[in-house]
């Protein structure tokens, strides 16, 4: 996301514009509260269970 971020965000020299202003007339804002504990701990099973997932696909398709 920081990528994406910095090339919307970046002024062009010529046009003195962001990529993000000339495509939908407005700032680019973040709104990124990373006190949320709750969200992270989600995210982490949700990686928890695809890699669980994609590791008995894995062994499903050696057996094939």
């Amino acid at each position: 996301m920081s990528a994406e971020f910095a090339i919307y965000n970046k002024t062009h020299s010529i046009t003195k514009l962001s990529l993000f202003m000339v495509n939908y007339s407005r700032e680019l804002r973040i709104r990124i509260n990373l006190r949320r504990k709750r969200k992270m701990e989600k995210a982490m099973e949700f990686v928890k269970r695809m890699r669980r997932v994609y590791k008995e696909a894995g062994t499903a398709l050696k057996k094939v």
